[in-house]
């Protein structure tokens, strides 16, 4: 049984390490946001992140009923503890009894306890990741990109305009071409890279092309629930459908922070204002959008505020949850949900610079 309970706790451990690397007042806010489409609220319960994936619920779902079972698998074999110290203490039974208990309960429970587990990975794990993993959409119909990890950035490669990838070439790696893209082959042409920043537009099936120049990492979006390996020498695809914009994501995660007396929590500190704050004359002192610094804290306060709204500016984070190196704790970068404008407009911006 201890073994059993490891077991699911490994599974917990896994994905709650893809969540460590956001920063406290990330949760605060989370644990404020109510779980749309979680029938059976174990968001709420255990102060997940926000769930912007179309998949994520069932995630959630599934999560969730493994500490249903590890709940009960706590009660239970606490329970028995209290009452073998109790039925079995040393001054009613001074003398060991070599033939023991002859009740088959605990095989019964063993068996029920297993039961569960099969219903758990049958009924859950397995349909799921089938669903997740097999049902690949269709490249035509979704935004591709692909992704290259590398000791200590993630990588991204659009293929612009015409739709296709241009070659990369290993001879051609530099620190301004960390993909090695070939700019003379006329398929990279109008091809758009970014570092730490990959754009996605919502409502719209991603498929992400995941490989390595390096060791080992794991591409992981908390928020998007997603996690795979991005293997050296290996293209692995992942995909995703985005259900919420960073804006909504944004507004789901604002959380009012008390200013009053100029003192206020360290966290705020950094945080981006969901609301424009003016003084008693119509000057600005903070605008919507803007970072909030020390410096303003004081001036919020001579204005006659006693409390600010905030919320991070990107809250949707690439994680590496693959320990890689001295530099793991710095690789870290930032996914943008847009609207499907927004997103082209991104796109003929970036491709612009290329003309340049």
């Amino acid at each position: 049984h201890r073994r059993r309970a490891g077991e699911l706790c490994c599974v917990l451990c896994v994905f709650a390490a893809s969540s460590t690397n956001a920063p406290p007042h990330v949760y605060a806010a989370f644990e404020l946001t109510y779980f749309e489409g979680d029938p059976l609220l174990m968001g709420n319960w255990l102060g997940l992140p926000i769930d912007a994936s179309a998949h994520g619920v069932k995630i959630d779902e599934t999560l969730g009923l493994v500490h249903v079972l590890m709940f009960l698998l706590f009660v239970g074999w606490g329970a028995f503890y209290l009452y073998a110290l109790v039925r079995f203490r040393h001054s009613e039974h001074p003398k060991a009894d070599y033939i023991g208990v002859k009740s088959h309960l605990s095989s019964y429970l063993e068996i029920g306890v297993a039961v569960f587990e099969g219903v758990l990975l049958v009924g859950f794990a397995i349909p799921l990741w089938s669903n997740v993993v097999n049902a690949m959409p269709d490249e035509d119909e979704s935004t591709v990109v692909r992704v290259v990890a590398e000791q200590f950035a993630w990588n991204a490669h659009y293929p612009g305009a015409d739709d296709i990838f241009g070659k990369t070439d290993i001879k051609l790696v530099t620190a301004e071409n960390p993909i090695g893209l070939d700019r003379s082959d006329p398929a990279g042409k109008d091809d758009i890279t970014t570092i730490n920043q990959l754009n996605l537009p919502v409502n719209k099936p991603v498929i992400v092309h995941l490989t390595s120049k390096d060791v080992i990492h794991s591409f992981s979006l908390p928020l998007l629930r997603v996690k795979q390996d991005a293997i050296p020498g290996q293209n692995i695809p992942v995909w995703f459908v985005p259900v919420k914009t960073t804006a909504e994501i944004r507004q789901g995660m604002t959380h009012s922070y008390s200013i009053a007396g100029g003192k206020y929590d360290s966290e705020l500190i950094g945080l981006t204002a969901t609301n424009d704050y003016n003084d008693k004359a119509g000057n600005s002192i903070l605008a919507t959008g803007t970072a909030i610094t020390a410096e303003v804290i004081p001036q919020l306060v001579a204005g006659g505020f006693s409390e600010i709204s905030a919320t991070l500016d990107t809250p949707i984070e690439i994680a590496c949850a693959q320990l890689c190196g001295l530099g793991h704790f710095r690789m870290r970068g930032f996914v943008t949900i847009q609207t499907e404008g927004e997103y082209k407009a991104w796109l003929a911006e970036e491709a612009s610079y290329l003309e340049e």
